[in-house]
């Protein structure tokens, strides 16, 4: 059976030449959750299973899922204590698959993409894994970018600025319609944005649904594709912001995974952070309110790239309830900024 995104013959060629590990053939398998770069589980014949990604089907924004950085992204990650799956080979040959791709190992784990996925995992898992994030984000932060062949990953001063740039060009390509909550934060942003203090590796989207987890600990750290060189503090509100307490209402319909209980409180979060890093965050709720903005403008450009037919199969993708999504994160940024 065919798999949409994969020219099974010419991938399996080039990865019978390129990959060591899995022995054809190969079966492809596109991995159900990525509303971006699109994710495929790989499969030998041997029963071994690798990891590749791809961009999207279809147009994309320029300079948008460029393969190479992301494979030299966990490359260079993985030289350190940070858990990334193993880089296993890059093709930039379009002629292969249509656009370039890149292959990891497999890791497996669970990943927490919601509260009904971590209602499964045992209380003693979620406390540990509760003080694991925040100590990988340490680890992540603790990183020289030089020292890993990343220090050309892109510019370390003015960090907020440079993305409020990036994402108000990328809201103005991708939006259906006016939502006067886009402009408003914007200029809030600009207005109260803090001094950045040291520059770090920014993963960018750091949250339980991008790890792979297991026993307590986070396995794999994933979806590097938004990683840059910036202000540490935007990873922090960004986790916060997924860092649900039982009871808590999830902005934008959502399920945090930390919604089960036992995975230790916001505070907790941003202490243990705090304790390991030395780093001040008493003005995590403008992150918060910058992540919500930031996450809206992707929000946007993914819903329009399903209108426009790019995205694969919509059976089962709900299209009001996506549109809807932008709305109610631009909306939990006005009110992130008032806290």
């Amino acid at each position: 059976m065919a798999t949409r995104g994969i020219d099974a013959d010419k991938v399996s060629a080039w990865l019978a030449d390129h990959v060591q590990g899995p022995e054809p053939p190969f079966t492809f398998e596109l991995i159900a959750g990525g509303h971006s770069n699109l994710t495929y589980k790989v499969t030998g014949g041997d029963g071994v299973a690798v990891v590749l990604r791809r961009p999207p089907l279809g147009h994309v924004l320029a300079t948008a899922h460029d393969m190479a950085r992301e494979h030299k992204i966990i490359s260079g990650v993985g030289r350190t204590d940070v858990p990334v799956p193993v880089a296993l080979g890059l093709c930039d040959d379009v002629e292969v698959n249509g656009a370039p791709f890149y292959v990891m190992s497999f890791v497996e784990g669970d990943v927490l993409h919601d509260q009904a996925v971590a209602d499964a995992l045992p209380m003693e898992d979620r406390s540990a894994l509760g003080q694991h994030v925040p100590e990988v984000l340490a680890r992540l932060h603790a990183i020289e970018p030089d020292d890993v062949g990343l220090g050309d990953l892109g510019r370390r001063e003015d960090y907020i600025a440079r993305q409020l740039k990036r994402w108000t060009r990328q809201w103005e390509q991708s939006k259906t319609r006016e939502l006067a909550q886009m402009e408003e934060t914007q200029v809030t942003l600009e207005r109260e944005m803090p001094t950045q203090i040291g520059a770090t590796i920014v993963h960018g989207d750091y949250r339980l649904g991008n790890m792979i987890s297991g026993s307590g600990r986070v396995r794999a750290v994933l979806d590097w594709e938004l990683c840059t060189l910036g202000d540490p503090m935007a990873d922090v509100g960004y986790l916060v912001n997924n860092w649900l307490e039982p009871g808590a209402g999830a902005p934008a319909g959502s399920s945090a995974p930390t919604m089960a209980g036992g995975f230790g409180s916001r505070d907790e979060l941003l202490s243990r952070y705090q304790d390991l890093t030395g780093r001040d965050v008493s003005r995590v709720g403008y992150y918060q309110a910058f992540s919500f903005w930031r996450l809206a403008a992707i929000c946007e450009g993914v819903y329009r790239r399903y209108l426009e037919g790019v995205m694969g199969d919509q059976s089962e993708v709900d299209l009001d309830e996506m549109k809807q999504r932008t709305v109610d994160l631009a909306d939990a940024a006005v009110e992130a900024l008032k806290a």
